[in-house]
């Protein structure tokens, strides 16, 4: 069994994650692992961010480390948020704050296509190897839903009438960029010996 630190705080994608890793990969959160930092985000694109935290907690830990960072990209708005997803609408990553800017900005322009970008990076046995996952999609113009987090109740994957908020994390997974990033990335480990 291969054993993981993941370089985040965010309980929401671990709960995530831990339904789709399966029994052959022990994640360890940060928390687990005793570490209580905040891994500052400062580059302008998911690449460069993830792999700051996966770093970040590789010189902390010494251990093998996957971290990951989405971003909602909206076509309308040149891609935004995108890798400010988090912080839309200030520091304080404020879920509702930044849906409302989001919607603000979108108003009642009809073109709404939009897609969820995950790249994760993992550090193994010291190299680094990124992996990434998309989800197409459109914004809706109302929120729908109270389930997930972020921007799950105005995002609509392709192939559903219904929002990332309105399902279970398993229907979500059905269609999660999340998903698709760390399905490869277990492909990966399943070839290491």
């Amino acid at each position: 069994m291969h054993t993981l630190v993941f370089a985040t705080n965010n309980q929401h994608k671990v709960s995530e994650i831990n339904t789709i890793i399966g029994e052959n990969i022990r994640v360890i959160t940060l928390k687990e692992a005793g570490i209580d930092i905040d891994i500052p985000e400062p580059y302008d694109t998911l690449e460069a961010n993830a792999t700051e935290k996966s770093t970040v907690i590789h010189h902390m830990t010494g251990k093998n480390v996957f971290s990951e960072d989405t971003g909602l990209e909206v076509n309308a708005l040149h891609g935004e948020p995108g890798v400010k997803s988090a912080r839309y609408a200030g520091e304080e990553k404020n879920f509702q704050a930044n849906i409302d800017k989001l919607l603000l900005k979108l108003g009642d322009n009809t073109q709404r296509s939009a897609r969820f970008r995950t790249v994760v990076s993992l550090i193994w046995q010291g190299k680094e190897y990124q992996f990434e996952g998309i989800c197409e999609g459109h914004i809706t113009s109302i929120q729908k839903g109270d389930g997930g987090f972020g921007y799950d109740p105005v995002f609509i994957p392709t192939g559903s009438t219904r929002s990332f908020a309105e399902m279970s994390i398993e229907e979500k997974n059905q269609y999660s960029h999340r998903k698709k990033a760390i399905i490869q990335l277990i492909d990966f480990l399943q070839q290491q010996p």
